[in-house]
């Protein structure tokens, strides 16, 4: 299992998640083509791989690919996926080479049939299992965590599925979302912390499983509701039956799906990922009264916090930065001059908006720091009179250990870097980031135990084994 580090072309310098997940349980409906329009709407989970696997009751077929939905999957691909159940996966990989063999959903033959799973996050006792299960005698398919989840099930069930179930959530350790297929039965299953979310919802007499509630939305599907941390739901003729695996006493939900990953039409434990980014606006405002120009956002994920940054500050807000839209994923590698062009590939400034501006900037996040000077420079040739750079969450001090694609330690810039310095290498005019106060003022109504927010503070909910932390702090 090796672990990915940040992009290096210069396109993108975020946290990245692992991926998205979508079931369905539809007789009558085609589920295929539904499940497509889910994993459409979840895209922005993963870009790397997508897969369908549909069963029609008796066998489980699945066509999986490297790149987006639009490129895995066509007409006839999905003419061919016939069934009534259906679980789809958009993939970008922390756990895991980025190849075809550990695209999902994976597919297995088990003593009770063919099994297809789904899975969201990482598992942090993942090189004990895997040890564990090569010394009885297991083969592996892939190198990815999601794999071991399936052994360990297999071998746990004696012809009782969610009894397995509880029995492998009671080994495993770590972040999962998972939805599993049987040839009959629809499982979704929550970590026992809640890291990553997962959703329930109904549609035409079916009901519908996925990460986001954007996924239910696209469908034209009823939200139900957010499994509970824990919880295991199955769904087959009889509807849907709930088990709860016993939970600890916290939740730790990732905050980065409110400051990052999560589309802002998504809600989330209760909670719109839009008011949540709005309110960090906000926040910012009262910890930042700054004076300017202008209020610009880094898009996508900075415009909610700039907007309402300058509604609160009675400054005008512009897009200074247009986004291009069609920059996706590459099979290409990218030379020298590619690296060069790096951002400007996906955000050109506009100088008429810019120019002789006092400009105020608000990005969600910085990691290592290279995209943020990239783009105060640009801003800067496009006649910026000041570039002052605002980040709606705290510093990134530590690795993610729970499904986030994150730098060695040492790769965070604000771990080996004092807030001037930062300053300095970025080239703004000054840098300031929200707190971790004002970062759980804006999740209200939720408390701030209710989420892990281990980046910022490295306390880990979960426990990570030392030579886990090891192999992604060195």
């Amino acid at each position: 299992m090796e672990r990915k580090s940040f992009q290096s072309d210069g396109l993108n310098d975020k946290p990245r998640e692992a991926c998205g997940v979508f079931g369905i349980y539809g007789p009558g409906l085609d589920v295929s083509r539904i499940t497509y329009y889910g994993l459409y709407a979840l895209q922005h989970r993963g870009q790397e791989s997508a897969g369908i696997a549909v069963s029609d009751g008796c066998k489980i077929r699945c066509q999986r690919g490297m790149g987006l939905v639009s490129e895995v999957f066509h007409e006839e691909d999905l003419e061919k996926l016939t069934g009534h159940l259906a679980v789809g996966h958009v993939r970008y990989s922390t756990s895991g080479e980025s190849s075809i063999e550990n695209a999902q959903p994976l597919v297995f033959h088990s003593r009770q049939g063919m099994i297809a799973l789904a899975h969201n996050g990482n598992l942090t006792n993942y090189k004990e299992l895997r040890r564990k299960l090569a010394e009885e005698g297991v083969v592996f398919q892939t190198d990815s965590d999601s794999e071991l989840f399936v052994c360990i099930l297999a071998r746990s069930s004696n012809g009782n599925l969610i009894e397995g179930i509880l029995k492998t959530m009671d080994e495993v350790r770590g972040a999962y979302s998972l939805i599993i297929m049987t040839e009959k039965q629809l499982y979704g299953i929550r970590d026992p912390f809640g890291v990553r979310p997962l959703c329930l919802g109904r549609v035409d007499g079916g009901y519908v499983l996925a990460s986001e509630s954007c996924a239910l939305d696209t469908i034209g599907a009823q939200f139900i509701r957010d499994l509970d941390p824990g919880e295991v739901v199955v769904i087959d003729d009889n509807g849907i039956t709930a088990f709860k695996q016993l939970s600890p006493s916290r939740r730790a939900l990732c905050i980065f799906e409110f400051v990052y990953f999560a589309r802002p039409d998504s809600v989330i434990d209760g909670l719109n990922v839009q008011k949540a980014r709005l309110s960090l606006g906000r926040e910012l405002a009262r910890e930042y009264p700054l004076d300017a120009d202008l209020v610009i956002p880094v898009p996508d994920s900075g415009t909610s916090a700039a907007l309402a940054y300058a509604s609160v500050r009675g400054i005008p807000f512009c897009e200074g930065l247009i986004k291009n839209r069609y920059v996706g994923r590459t099979f290409i590698k990218p030379d020298q001059a590619m690296r060069d062009l790096g951002v400007r590939l996906k955000l050109n400034p506009v100088r008429e908006v810019l120019e002789g501006k006092k400009v105020v900037m608000i990005d969600d996040s910085i990691v290592r720091g290279t995209t943020s000077r990239k783009i105060v420079q640009m801003i800067r040739d496009a006649g910026a009179k000041e570039v002052h750079l605002l980040v709606s969450s705290p510093p990134i001090l530590y690795p993610c250990y729970y499904g986030i694609d994150t730098s060695r330690r040492g790769e965070l810039i604000a771990a080996t870097h004092d807030l001037s310095e930062i300053k300095e290498m970025i080239g703004a005019d000054s840098l300031n980031y929200l707190s971790l106060d004002g970062l759980f003022a804006a999740m209200a109504p939720l408390a701030p135990q209710d989420f892990c927010v281990a980046c910022f503070n490295g306390l880990y909910p979960i426990e990570v084994p030392f030579c886990q932390k090891e192999r992604v702090d060195s």
